[in-house]
């Protein structure tokens, strides 16, 4: 890269001479009026959804690379209108930026997260961008889904099932191995930069609901059922835990979770105690993968069709707690609370 063009700074161009470098990575067509308009199909439902991302809370150049954390901006909301059952349409992006941020790093977080964003062909639409003391990345991302097929936290129902689209505890291990390198000696390299990569390139699941819809709809025909099987649930980059305790709470119900049944990464076993893979997996965070809540029957043709890495976790329970379960009687059950993850602001 020219050194005189990877020394330019935000503040050597203003807003508009950086406006102007960016809207390369959206479609001419939309870009240029005070807001993009989006045409939906017919009997769709438009869903919205915000996330905030801050430089040292939710990436540092330490462990993140720009790419990569506009790569992991673009794959959390999208992440989102997964959880929802929708199809993403399009993004806006917020940029706040200390004047002395370089232009590069800015140009190299967009082609980040056009890089995400291309595997599902969804443009960026528009955004804003302001000064601020910290950098600051919020991404508005827009869907459409059928009213009829949308996943909510409030329909969880006595005997579903839960299950969980993919390994848990990946992310966060990556993030310490980013942190401290050497705690990862024993892993092979493989091992080890697979759990980097879950780190900083998460894959939104998207690719779960077709499979999911078509397995609801085939199942709903079967059973000759009046009204459709309803899934409820979220996506679980708050954690496994937060996950399923927002759900059951949602919905008024609890659950009864399995622990020898949570997906684990298969570096876990040479590695870490049964214990901290435990731990890692329920309150990691930013796992990005589906926990969902349906019967059983439609349940277990899922987990069929997605392989090795769903699987069912738990069953819902009318009792208003959440308990984690052990296969081993000398280990008591635990009760479960959104105090012992991650939440903003807690000290």
């Amino acid at each position: 890269m020219n050194n005189n063009l990877s020394s330019l700074r935000v503040r050597d161009i203003g807003e508009q001479g950086l406006l102007e470098r960016l809207q390369r990575f959206c479609p001419p067509d939309i870009i240029g009026d005070d807001a993009a308009v989006l045409e939906t199909l017919p009997n769709q439902s438009l869903i919205v959804t915000t996330d905030m991302l801050v430089d040292g809370v939710h990436f540092s150049d330490l462990t993140t690379s720009p790419e990569d954390a506009g790569w992991r901006a673009a794959a959390a909301n999208l992440s989102d209108l997964a959880a929802m059952g929708a199809t993403p349409m399009g993004i806006t992006v917020g940029l706040g930026l200390p004047p002395d941020v370089t232009v590069s790093w800015v140009e190299r977080l967009y082609q980040g997260m056009t890089e995400c964003l291309s595997k599902y062909h969804i443009p960026i639409v528009g955004g804003d961008i302001v000064r601020s003391p910290i950098t600051t990345l919020a991404i508005t991302a827009f869907g459409q889904a059928n009213p009829n097929f949308i996943i909510r936290r409030a329909t969880a129902q006595l005997e579903d099932v839960i299950v969980v689209t993919g390994t848990h505890g990946g992310s966060r291990v990556g993030l310490e191995l980013l942190l401290h390198p050497h705690i990862g000696q024993h892993l092979k390299p493989e091992q080890k930069q697979a759990l980097i990569t879950t780190h900083q390139r998460p894959n939104p699941r998207l690719d779960v609901l077709p499979i999911l819809w078509e397995i609801v709809e085939s199942q709903s025909k079967i059973q000759n059922l009046k009204s459709k099987i309803t899934v409820a649930g979220m996506d679980s980059s708050d954690g496994l835990a937060d996950a399923i305790l927002q759900i059951c709470r949602a919905s008024n119900v609890g659950a009864i979770i399995e622990s020898s049944k949570i997906p684990l990464p298969s570096a876990f076993e040479e590695w870490l105690t049964p214990e901290k893979s435990l731990e890692y997996a329920l309150y990691g965070g930013e796992d990005f993968e589906l926990v969902l809540c349906l019967p059983p029957k439609p349940a277990l043709a899922l987990v069929q069709q997605l392989g090795t890495s769903a699987a069912i976790i738990g069953t819902i329970t009318p009792e208003p707690t959440v308990i984690l379960h052990h296969e081993k009687t000398e280990i008591p059950d635990q009760v479960l609370s959104l105090s012992q993850g991650f939440q903003h602001f807690s000290q």
